[in-house]
């Protein structure tokens, strides 16, 4: 072929290349005018039923109120986890990261429309009172709190300290509903609580707030101390009944425990949004055993913590599957206007698993024994499986079994898993383990 005939057709491919770009480009922006069309249709159609309530409905109605209202109804459609906090609500949530607000100490949720008992917080008026994992609280001093969103169910339950608020309870054990009345109080949050059991360290993390790491830290640093670095077995790290809290601590105490290798990963709706955190060098259990403690009660950051100690082999997980929170929540800060807390990415341990709608599985599944109160009754932990509307993994839409998320005995002698983590930092077998009531025990290979 001569040059000056190469050159024609490579200029018609060239020339074909760009119509063709030329009316992708088109389709494409033909399609985005017309998405755009219809979402200003459905605005305007907002709009007019905004005029028509304000015009005709038989009371004035609240005009701030009824477009927060609008804005949490579309984002609590989207996800269990996603919603609107006006300017009180945020400011609220900065105190509470920070880990001291005033109220009743309870982490709550909502479930049907229902405020659900996710854990009482240790220590606080709500836990003092006997309030319980599972609760479900259908009432605040005797007004309904059926068709209030999360935020404004807990906003009723704040309030100035030393005032009391009787709470109407339906509990599994109970065949009536029935009132706790309950004294506010300024809520100060210790995250990290410890002590020595013999020749291994106790910790207990009831949540995840700007503290928790470095509470941890020298928790650790203080037992080891007092054992002796020589002396100690290992560590026992109890994570259940935590309801989770800030990313960034999940990824610091995980840390703490690892000397390298990624920690979890976090993938929004585009690729170039996907995070990872690695572990740096420092190991602050000076490579001794440890034994991560979980229950059905065990949600979000507990369960990045357990999922990477457990990947990474750096612990044995005890007890039973965990709640189940896969997703990540980013607070975006609207001003004066407050925030939305929206569900932007789900996260994955080190091996790629999302335990989204799953949960973690332990390494041994060890049952609590059932209180006197309790016995009789179908027990059956709600996981974010049973959540309307979370979010889908891989095709599971049921709630997996095996979770339990009873009360952790005061007793150290009393609490089966305790025992067991005990007994196996020592080195006793599963099928030698006779001083520790287990009540059910089954081994789980862990994925690589």
């Amino acid at each position: 072929m001569r040059k000056t005939e190469f050159a024609f057709w490579a200029f018609m491919a060239m020339a074909l290349l760009a119509a063709g770009t030329a009316v992708l480009n088109l389709m494409r922006s033909h399609s985005a005018n017309a998405a755009n069309a219809e979402i200003y249709q459905q605005l305007n159609l907002f709009g007019q039923v905004l005029e028509r309530v304000r015009a005709d409905y038989v009371e004035k109605p609240d005009d701030k109120k009824l477009i927060e209202t609008a804005i949490n109804g579309m984002l609590t459609s989207l996800d269990p986890h996603s919603s609107y906090l006006n300017a009180k609500h945020f400011q609220d949530m900065q105190v509470q990261t920070r880990g001291e607000f005033g109220g009743l100490g309870i982490e709550v949720t909502m479930e049907n429309g229902i405020v659900k008992v996710v854990s009482p917080i240790e220590d606080t008026p709500a836990a003092r009172a006997g309030v319980l994992s599972g609760d479900l609280i259908t009432h605040l001093d005797g007004e309904g709190i059926t068709g209030l969103s999360l935020g404004q169910a807990v906003d009723k339950m704040r309030g100035p300290i030393n005032t009391p608020l009787t709470l109407t309870i339906v509990r599994k054990s109970k065949k009536e509903p029935f009132d706790l009345k309950v004294v506010r109080d300024r809520i100060r949050i210790n995250p990290v609580k410890h002590h020595v059991e013999g020749d291994i360290g106790y910790v207990r993390i009831t949540t995840f707030n700007e503290q928790t790491t470095d509470m941890l830290k020298k928790a650790l640093r203080k037992m080891t101390k007092e054992i002796g670095a020589d002396k100690i077995k290992g560590y026992v790290v109890d994570l259940r009944n935590n309801p989770g809290g800030l990313l960034d601590q999940a990824i610091d105490v995980s840390d703490a425990f690892l000397e390298k290798g990624a920690i979890v990963s976090t993938r929004g709706r585009n690729v170039e949004e996907t995070q990872r955190a690695n572990a740096r060098p420092g190991d602050e259990a000076n490579g001794k055993k440890i034994v991560v403690l979980i229950n059905g009660g065990s949600a979000s950051a507990s369960e990045i913590v357990a999922g990477a100690l457990q990947d990474h082999k750096r612990a044995t997980i005890i007890g039973t599957r965990s709640f189940g929170k896969g997703s990540v929540q980013t607070i975006v800060p609207l001003g004066a206007n407050g925030a939305i807390r929206l569900t932007t990415a789900r996260y994955y341990t080190p091996s790629n698993r999302s335990i989204q709608a799953k949960g973690i599985k332990p390494d041994y599944r060890v049952l609590l024994n059932v209180p006197e109160e309790l016995k009789g009754r179908k027990l059956k932990t709600r996981g974010e499986a049973s959540l309307r509307g979370h979010l889908k993994n891989s095709g599971i839409d049921k709630e997996e079994s095996g979770s339990q998320a009873l009360p952790v005995p005061k007793d150290p002698k009393k609490d089966n898993q305790l025992q067991y983590a005990l007994d196996f930092l020592h080195g006793i077998k599963v099928s030698e383990s006779k001083k520790t009531p287990v009540a059910d025990v089954k081994k789980k290979t862990v994925p690589n």
